[in-house]
């Protein structure tokens, strides 16, 4: 389904009654809805949500942001080099897509949780409408301060390397970025390589990656918005995190005043080991919230 929103369409599914509470999933960088297992999603509505996951812009089936007169390989070459960011969108942008998909779909207030940059919308999300906000969950993200959050070089390395444009050496490719990226100790391989071709089949689009990127990194810290809100609030992340550091966790966390749930063992991930753990977390905090 798609849904039209802050003049773009996003490509949309749900899962369980839209009478219950709704739970938005926003993902990261690159990752399309189908990265949200269904498993996962529901046992969601097992606990009494209405689940809704989502493909950000530029990326799966939702509108691609071509036209605005800049190439974005040549932008983030030069932005990850110290050069001058050139953008054409910012995460504050992307926040108010998720926000005009929810209005599209008639819901007032929702749970948000997010992975990754998908943790950094839902954070943008709540600066801007915290009276919408039921609860906020910011899974592997950060507050986008430099000085937390890092990516380690060999993660770097792999994320900027060239993306194979061939089906299997494009699974391949991203079967070793996926067991980099999580660790040896939960690594899903069957669901990494199934989560690969699916992705791989809706939609190949790297520009669009590059374009997200652009908008992380040029948009501004979060940490001072995020300590002005008093909302409900829980923080995840892997103890051994090769992408965002750790620390981008615990800053986000002290800004948000938030528990902060370690996941050991446990890179920039959330392997099915801890589904239930972060689940139940959730639901908790909803119910309290409540």
């Amino acid at each position: 389904m798609r849904a039209p929103s802050n003049g773009i369409e996003l490509e949309y599914e749900t899962f369980g009654d839209g009478d219950d509470p709704t739970l938005l999933l926003v993902h990261g960088l690159g990752a399309q809805l189908v990265s949200w297992h269904v498993d996962l999603c529901e046992s969601f509505v097992d606990r009494g949500f209405h689940v809704v996951r989502f493909d950000n812009r530029d990326v799966g089936l939702s509108t691609k942001v071509e036209d605005w007169g800049v190439d974005a390989p040549v932008a983030l070459a030069t932005a990850l080099g110290g050069g001058t960011i050139e953008a054409p969108y910012l995460l504050v942008d992307m926040a108010a897509d998720a926000w005009g998909l929810l209005d599209h779909l008639g819901v007032e207030r929702a749970h948000l949780f997010g992975a990754s940059m998908g943790g950094m919308i839902v954070q943008q999300m709540a600066i801007d409408r915290p009276d919408r906000v039921a609860s906020l969950t910011s899974h592997e993200s950060s507050t986008g301060d430099p000085d937390v959050g890092w990516p380690s070089e060999l993660a770097l390395r792999f994320m900027t390397e060239p993306v194979a444009t061939e089906r299997e050496a494009n699974v391949e490719q991203a079967m070793r970025n996926s067991l980099m990226l999580c660790g040896p100790t939960h690594f899903d391989e069957p669901w990494a390589r199934q989560r690969a071709e699916m992705s791989f089949d809706r939609s190949f689009y790297p520009v669009g990656v590059a374009r997200q990127l652009l908008a992380i990194l040029a948009s501004p810290s979060r940490s001072d918005a995020l300590r002005a809100l008093d909302l409900p609030a829980l923080v995840v992340h892997g103890e051994i995190d090769p992408l965002i550091h750790f620390s981008g966790g615990e800053r986000t966390a002290e800004c948000l005043r938030a528990p902060l749930l370690r996941l050991a063992d446990v890179g920039h991930d959330l392997p099915s080991y801890y589904w239930t753990t972060v689940v139940e977390r959730i639901t908790a905090m909803a119910a309290s919230a409540a």
